[in-house]
């Protein structure tokens, strides 16, 4: 007798086969461990400037390789010394060896797909489904990125994500950033097509210190299932950008990588003045999302939740995710299209 699979269950293995990031690219002046839906790894950069992501444990004695040091294209284990190499992952030397032929054909660490962009380094547990996101609204801009101190919270990614898109909120837990926000929230702007998510919003200066810098619009994007930024368009100093990257260390927990990114032309903060401002958003969010119950969102429908017009631009996040929960179970296809209004 077979069990159908669950929501659930389809979802993780889903996010086996998507990109995620697992460390900062500046970190990696040192092996860097990382953990992503419980697989323990090791991030690294190789001699030549090679970003590597690879399975901590040594198949040797077990120790943990992100301890360990980098020569040259390989990564030393600090127990016994044995290298692996950047490249496949087989052992390459062993120093207690004498004639290093007989290092045992077998011992390797698995060895993940890598990709650097945004500041981050992203991996996937398996051959990627997916293409790395690439947002068309950004490949005119000049960015210069800056990647954020991570955040702990215990939550999966799709409530990570929902609470970055949610616009309700801003009355109530942002009162100390934004002052008073009319909790009345207008229609909303928002299309989707597949997996990506888009929605407008203006934002008029109030009282608190996030508007200062005057009126803007807000262009929100989501791309399910993990990421989520705001490019912010000023009228008076050009655009800036803000964009989440939630990394699930297990299914109802992330590890919230996110950065910063000025164009070139943009004349209001610096960056770190910038991710100042938004880490105080982020900082008033944490402590009320790690109350949410379910901690990830109930795609089994085991709960019940009742929605409003204010919900729209994340009720279109739910639905693309679940399309991608699908789409995950079947054949490659690309991440990131061209954005275009839907009918």
């Amino acid at each position: 007798m077979t069990t159908q699979a669950t929501q659930r269950q389809r979802a993780e293995q889903a996010m086996r086969r998507q990109w995620f990031p697992v460390a900062r690219s500046t970190d990696l002046g040192t092996p860097q461990s990382a953990t992503l839906l419980g697989e323990k790894l090791v991030v690294w950069r190789t001699a030549s400037g090679q970003a590597v992501v690879q399975e901590a444990r040594c198949p040797h004695r077990g120790a943990d390789l992100s301890l360990g040091e980098v020569h040259g294209e390989s990564l030393g284990c600090p127990y016994h010394g044995w290298r692996f190499a950047a490249e496949g992952g087989k052992c390459s030397h062993v120093p207690s060896l004498e004639d290093q032929c007989k290092i045992p054909q077998a011992a390797a660490v698995r060895t993940f797909a890598c990709q650097e962009r945004y500041g981050h380094v992203w991996t996937a547990l398996e051959e990627p489904l997916f293409e790395l996101y690439d947002l068309a609204e950004w490949r005119e801009l000049d960015l210069e990125w800056l990647a954020a101190e991570p955040l702990d919270s215990p939550t999966g990614v799709a409530v990570a994500v929902e609470n970055f898109g949610d616009v309700a909120h801003f009355s109530y837990i942002h009162r100390g950033m934004m002052g008073h926000v009319n909790p009345v929230v207008e229609p909303l702007n928002v299309r989707r097509e597949g997996l990506d998510i888009w929605m407008d919003r203006p934002l008029q200066a109030c009282e608190g210190e996030w508007a200062n810098d005057g009126d803007c619009m807000m262009n929100y994007h989501i791309v399910a299932p993990g990421l989520v930024a705001i490019t912010y368009d000023y009228e008076r100093l050009g655009k800036r950008v803000v964009a989440g990257f939630p990394c699930p260390v297990a299914y109802d927990h992330v590890k919230i990588f996110w950065a910063v990114a000025n164009d070139r032309n943009y004349t209001g903060g610096d960056l770190q003045e910038c991710l100042r401002v938004e880490e105080l958003l982020y900082l008033e969010d944490l402590p009320v999302a790690a109350t949410i119950t379910p901690a990830e969102i109930d795609w089994d429908a085991k709960q019940v939740e009742h929605s409003v017009p204010s919900d729209l631009y994340t009720l279109n996040y739910r639905r693309a995710f679940r399309e991608f929960i699908e789409r995950g179970q079947h054949v490659p296809v690309r991440l990131v299209d061209e954005p275009r209004a839907l009918p």
